[in-house]
């Protein structure tokens, strides 16, 4: 059985278009920071800051413009 596109097309405009409403324009923009010590590191998951990857005892964060 054959889909057809159009319908597809039109499902995936509507998922679009709410999530624009709930989420805004996509930004692909970030603030990135590194840290070492916990103090650091506390301060920026506070600060709103998402945890992203470690390497040789550095973590990186990384935050939306």
């Amino acid at each position: 059985m054959r889909r057809k596109t159009n319908k597809t097309l039109k499902n995936t405009e509507i998922y679009i278009t709410i999530e624009k409403t709930i989420f805004g324009e996509y930004n692909d923009e970030f603030t990135v920071k590194v840290a070492r010590k916990l103090e650091e590191i506390k301060a920026l998951l506070e600060a709103g800051f998402e945890y992203v990857y470690q390497k040789d005892m550095i973590m990186f964060f990384r935050k939306r413009k």
